[in-house]
């Protein structure tokens, strides 16, 4: 799949990893389309970019008909769509049971958020934007229509206390990798997977003002660190949805984007 002159939809673009994304792809020659639910953030963003990137007003990508307004609206600035990587997401941190302090154990209602968000929002996406690709003609020899990314979590395989929400979702990303890709391999769409290590975006600052945030687990995480010794930077993982983007081969994968990093 060509970058350059194509079309592409970010969520959770406006900030951290999707935001490293929009640049990346508007400085290779894309079109991209923000969503995300930070309406100022990204119309001061698509600003600074120019034409080729695009604010279709505020998006929850947990909202069928917010999503599909969406898509609809880039469709008709740009034509065809390449397809979407899909960076938005939230963390909450809680036990499963905490019996010293019961009100710091996980509930019901931020399982749900976590849930809905990372796992609901981003295969409400897909679906929708893989409906348009299905029906646009091949954009090479091999047929291809498109391609969707979607953003998982080391923490799907070795989350750390505190992370059962946060784990659940993202397992759940990592698990559709495969039999999405089996769903949309007679239309040409490719989906794959990033499962970024410890990586320093808003989100992961803003988890230090988390009730249930310990400075421990946060150098637990880094204790675990092979090579190199430190946060990843957002610019890396564009520099992955790139690469995915481009490698036809790459389908129905995950991969890790974590420097060798085991959480404990």
């Amino acid at each position: 799949m060509r970058i350059k002159g194509n079309t592409f939809v970010v969520t959770g673009g406006a900030s951290g990893m999707g935001e490293a994304t929009v640049h990346e792809l508007v400085r290779l020659g894309a079109n991209v389309a923000i969503f995300d639910i930070q309406g100022e953030k990204v119309a001061a963003l698509a600003k600074t970019l120019g034409d080729q990137a695009f604010n279709p007003g505020v998006v929850d990508v947990t909202s069928e008909q917010q999503v599909k307004s969406a898509i609809e609206a880039t469709v008709a600035r740009f034509g065809k769509l390449a397809g979407a990587i899909n960076c938005g997401g939230i963390l909450t941190i809680g036990k499963i049971i905490n019996p010293e302090n019961p009100d710091a154990a996980l509930n019901l209602a931020d399982l749900e958020d976590v849930l809905r968000v990372n796992v609901i929002g981003t295969l409400n996406v897909c679906k929708q934007v893989a409906n348009v690709l299905a029906g646009q003609e091949p954009y090479n020899k091999d047929g291809e229509r498109g391609v969707l990314i979607n953003t998982t979590s080391v923490a799907w395989d070795d989350g750390q206390v505190g992370q059962v929400a946060y784990a659940a979702a993202k397992g759940g990303i990592y698990s559709v990798s495969l039999p999405m890709a089996r769903d949309l391999a007679p239309y040409g769409v490719r989906v794959m997977a990033i499962a970024p290590g410890c990586f320093q975006t808003p989100m992961v600052a803003a988890a230090k003002e988390l009730p249930n945030f310990t400075l421990a687990e946060m150098a637990a995480a880094s204790s675990g660190l092979v090579f190199p010794k430190r946060f990843g930077q957002a610019p890396e993982f564009a520099q992955l949805v790139v690469q995915i983007v481009e490698n036809v081969m790459l389908n129905g994968s995950v991969i890790r984007l974590d420097g060798g990093v085991r959480l404990k």
